[in-house]
């Protein structure tokens, strides 16, 4: 596989499906990067920003692919890797022999595992690949990757996915990549809930909660969370970068895979819990910081 500084018509062909929050930023780092994009989603607005973008906008999944080398795909989660990867209008059966297709959605590990599976008896070969990093490390293309699959796919992926983030690392076989994932989603839960807690805390103490997060975050206490959501906190901006609704999916993923093999979550299901109120609450549209609303519906304040 070529590597970027070649121009596109040297580069691999990029297939892209699902432009949402995550996707659209990351699709077009690949377009400034030089690779010819051609994506598909079913929101007609992100198809013209794609297009706006230099990428070219198609009209379904089998057009999208058909001539693509790389066919990467970012959508919620299992439900929907399934619906877009399988069947006769799928990923799988109008890909050619050869391509290599790029999971970066965060599913099951054996969802992984299965798609590649029914991938390689269509000649095509898989690499689960799900990030971190939220919305501003979509955009500023320094996102952690998590791969799973084989070193002879994830050595020919690379150049693709450093155009996409900073810390790109195969972890292990199919499915991998999800359960590492799984445990990033499990750590970064537990880390907003425990600034949250601290930011209740520190306002009604009537402490400068500004100077307060700055000291902290400068100490042991300092995390990339808090880096990152700190003025949301501050402002109570709740727009989402990455919503409850998909934590919440996130923390079923970890809490299933942990009973699987024998591990224990005392935390985590907690936070799981927490995380699941604040859905049924009506907050799962907000970003994950809105778990500060749990902690200050819990400690009194009517919102």
């Amino acid at each position: 596989m070529s590597d970027t500084s070649n121009t596109s018509d040297t580069l691999p062909k990029i297939a892209w499906i699902g432009l949402g929050i995550m996707g659209s930023p990351m699709s077009e780092n690949l377009i400034k990067a030089g690779y010819a994009v051609t994506g598909f989603t079913l929101e007609r607005d992100k198809l013209d920003r794609l297009s706006a973008a230099g990428g070219t906008a198609a009209g379904s999944i089998a057009e999208a692919v058909r001539d693509a080398d790389v066919v990467i795909t970012m959508v919620p989660a299992s439900p929907q890797v399934e619906a877009i990867a399988y069947g006769p209008d799928g990923i799988l059966e109008n890909a050619r022999t050869g391509a290599l297709l790029i999971d970066m959605s965060s599913i099951t590990p054996q969802t992984s595992i299965d798609l590649a599976r029914a991938a390689k008896d269509k000649g095509v070969r898989v690499l689960d690949a799900p990030v971190s990093g939220g919305e501003a490390g979509a955009v500023e293309a320094v996102l952690s990757i998590m791969v799973g699959g084989e070193q002879a796919d994830f050595d020919e992926a690379r150049p693709v996915l450093d155009a996409l983030g900073r810390t790109i690392v195969l972890c292990g076989p199919h499915g991998s990549g999800q359960t590492v994932k799984a445990a990033n989603q499990l750590i970064v839960a537990v880390n907003i809930q425990a600034c949250a807690e601290a930011v209740v805390f520190l306002e009604k103490s009537g402490v400068d909660l500004k100077a307060a997060l700055d000291v902290l975050n400068g100490g042991l206490a300092g995390s990339t969370v808090l880096t990152r959501k700190k003025d949301n906190f501050l402002a109570r901006d709740f727009k989402p970068g990455f919503r409850i609704d998909l934590h919440h999916k996130d923390m079923g993923i970890v809490t299933d895979a942990a009973r699987s093999v024998g591990a224990a979550l005392p935390v985590g299901s907690v936070v799981a819990q927490l995380v699941a109120s604040l859905r049924a609450q009506g907050d799962g549209g907000l970003d994950h910081s809105a778990l500060l609303r749990s902690v200050e519906r819990l400690s009194g304040a009517q919102l």
